[in-house]
């Protein structure tokens, strides 16, 4: 039996301690995040595309509401959806469960915004996936399906 071709999958899988899989999982993937969008060309903030992509996710809502899944002040998402209004992003409606509220939603600008966004963050990752062996490649595969089904909603 020959040993195996460290040149075929160099990516070193010894077995991570159950304490930490969870917190090294949930730390590279926002050290991805964070390298992909700093490397991206984008013309908006990522504050204003992480907005964008909250209301995408959400459907209408309230101000209050992105906000809270923000984590952020209603003060300061108030100031990022006037910029989104602005470039005409987002729109604000009347919410029909209550006359006082509103639901901001994304318009059709705001979806293309989100597209280019998304396209310049990929953009910015082909030419380091393009350095992976097939072997590298297909185990992110097998990553992004088993984080996919990780984080379905039941």
């Amino acid at each position: 039996m020959s040993a195996p071709d460290p040149a075929a999958d160099p990516v070193d899988l010894a077995p991570l301690d159950a304490d930490t899989l969870g917190p090294d999982l949930l730390a590279v993937l926002a050290r991805l995040n964070r390298w992909a969008t700093s490397h991206a060309r984008l013309d908006v903030s990522a504050a204003q595309a992480r907005l964008l992509a909250q209301i995408e996710r959400t459907g209408p809502v309230r101000t209050s509401d992105l906000a809270r899944l923000d984590r952020s002040s209603q003060p300061t998402i108030t100031a990022q959806l006037q910029r989104a209004e602005q470039e005409g992003w987002a729109l604000r409606t009347a919410d029909p469960q209550d006359g006082r509220a509103s639901l901001v939603e994304l318009t059709d600008a705001g979806r293309a915004v989100l597209r280019e966004v998304r396209r310049a963050r990929a953009a910015a990752l082909t030419p380091r996936l393009d350095e992976l062996s097939q072997a590298e490649r297909d185990t992110l595969t097998r990553a992004i399906a088993v984080i996919d089904r990780l984080i379905a909603s039941p």
